[in-house]
């Protein structure tokens, strides 16, 4: 195997959602950014919630009202 060629290795990288949740792990990078965590998933939290990205959903929803007319 060949050496010096992996990547630094952070044992207490920090991730941080846009929730406001934060929590440590390993990983390549020592800050990670992220939108969604586990604390405000609908999959993990039980929530049936619509996560709005871009307008995505109320695109979706004029769509489907122009289709049942």
């Amino acid at each position: 195997m060949r050496e010096k060629i992996h990547p630094a290795y952070y044992p207490e990288a920090r991730v941080t959602c846009a929730c406001g949740n934060t929590f440590v792990t390993g990983a390549t990078k020592p800050l990670i950014k992220v939108e969604v965590c586990y604390k405000c998933h609908p999959f993990f939290t039980g929530e049936q919630r619509l996560m709005d990205t871009a307008g995505q959903v109320e695109r979706f929803e004029r769509r489907y009202k122009k289709m049942a007319r």
